[in-house]
């Protein structure tokens, strides 16, 4: 479809495969749990299709799944007009996906309450007029935009990123366009890996007034030059993500585990995981950002479809509700629903 990204893989996710995942299902845990999926995307590209259908279907397999948030994901831009203004079109994409759901025929879910798209940056002072472009498609529900900065020098790390500005964070240019969020009440999502956690605390440093979110607990990397390094990378994960915390503009989401960048090969299995599976495996990493920025600064997220690749949404939810059972009952509603609600201004009636 011309109004989308390109249909080449990422490299960093596997795609999902209903028939695979049919082959485990489980009892959900703690069903009338509310929650709020502050991250996930939906696309027609390249025979992968993930739009309302799909997103209900999985939302209505067990979890109390109440507001989901949209994300940036290159959906729908504009095939004509301006090319900065382009991005404007996911932003209409994403409300008319929100007004169906709204509608009551896709579930009680709110699909897509909040949006989040894509404004270039490095338009300086000229992505002011986008913003407010974007606000206004988005009907009273675009919260915030992200701006990926994930690079490596490594290409088998980088996928389809390696062609991406390395440092962008730190660009005069691109921080000239950072500064049109804030006066108009929007938030930044970052998506990077790892090694680049320092730039984003740079940047968090540099205009705390800029309410952001850490994107998939700071993409640790565990594939290309990192792979076979775990118990070398981890603690230096573990360093940038207790260096961030300290900014108190600074959220993180906990999820995007599932791709294949942490390097995991659950999608290789002959059957799917189980949620005790994968909370065995990610349980490091998440349990690590809830102690350093505490619970009311974090929040679960699917990251579907690309986490898809690996489990399925009854899995993703009861891993994090193993990984959350140590917690009070006030931490996990602040883990499953407050934090995504606060964060992203969600109006859930």
């Amino acid at each position: 479809m011309a109004s989308t990204a390109p249909a080449s893989r990422s490299g960093l996710y596997a795609d999902p495969r209903e028939d695979w995942l049919a082959q485990h299902t489980e009892e959900i845990i703690d069903p009338a749990l509310p929650i709020v999926d502050p991250h996930h995307h939906l696309w027609d590209r390249g025979g992968l299709r993930y739009v309302i259908e799909e997103m209900a279907t999985d939302i209505a397999s067990g979890h109390n799944i109440i507001a989901t948030v949209y994300v940036d994901c290159r959906s729908m831009y504009r095939a004509q007009g301006p090319e900065a203004f382009r991005p404007v079109g996911e932003v209409e994409f994403a409300n008319g996906v929100a007004a169906m759901a709204a509608s009551g025929g896709y579930g009680k879910a709110a699909i897509c309450a909040g949006i989040v798209s894509h404004v270039n940056l490095l338009l300086g002072e000229g992505a002011r007029a986008v913003l407010e472009a974007e606000i206004a498609a988005g009907n009273g529900r675009f919260r915030g935009i992200r701006h990926s900065s994930a690079w490596d020098a490594d290409p088998n790390v980088a996928g389809m990123y390696a062609t991406r500005p390395q440092g962008l964070l730190l660009d005069s240019t691109f921080r000239r366009g950072f500064a049109c969020l804030a006066p108009l009440g929007l938030s930044f999502d970052a998506w990077l890996f790892h090694p680049q956690i320092g730039e984003l605390t740079d940047l968090a440093r540099a205009f705390p007034d800029t309410k952001i979110v850490l994107d998939h607990c700071g993409g640790p990397v565990g594939i290309g030059r990192f792979a076979g390094r775990r118990e070398e990378v981890f603690p230096e994960w573990k360093a940038s993500i207790q260096e961030i915390a300290r900014c108190p503009n600074v959220v993180v989401k906990l999820g995007g585990l599932a791709m294949c960048l942490l390097g995991y090969d659950f999608h290789l299995w002959p059957k799917p995981p189980s949620s005790e599976q994968t909370a065995a495996a990610w349980r490091p990493y998440i349990e690590t950002c809830i102690e350093a920025f505490g619970p009311d600064r974090c929040m679960f997220e699917s990251n579907f479809p690309p986490d898809k690749g690996q489990c399925s949404y009854q899995v993703i939810f009861n891993a994090f509700k193993h990984i959350a059972a140590q917690y009070s009952e006030a931490e996990k509603t602040a883990l499953f629903s407050k934090t995504a609600t606060d964060f992203y201004r969600l109006s859930l009636g």
